[in-house]
């Protein structure tokens, strides 16, 4: 099973950037698709951000400010995250998943904290 791993989170203020990143141990070239997903506490994990080969898809509330990408050469994927605000705070998650067959698997997560 692939071991993904998060980076780039941290503590920034109200309209500032991070840009998060998923490396992937192993060639990530037979995932169909890779998302990032947040869940901030006492919430559900949600969807962020997908990318299906060269299709991008985003939540409602990031759309416009947020940025994803992947370099199958690296085995990464990244999430440029522009305009950043408070309701942004985090743990976010990096995810594969292939159709067929199935197979999926999540990083442990890193934490983004947007201060006022």
């Amino acid at each position: 099973q692939v071991h993904l791993v998060e980076s780039g989170g941290g503590l920034v203020q109200a309209g500032g950037s991070l840009r998060l990143s998923c490396a992937a141990s192993e060639n990530i070239f037979r995932f169909n698709t890779m998302g990032w997903y947040r869940q901030a506490p006492g919430k559900q994990r949600e969807l962020v951000a997908t990318i299906t080969w060269g299709s991008t898809n985003y939540s409602d509330s990031v759309k416009g400010r947020f940025t994803i990408s992947r370099d199958n050469a690296k085995n990464t994927v990244y999430l440029q995250m522009n305009s950043l605000k408070p309701e942004d705070t985090a743990v976010y998650y990096c995810n594969v998943l292939r159709y067929i067959p199935r197979e999926s698997s999540w990083g442990q997560g890193t934490q983004v904290t947007v201060s006022p």
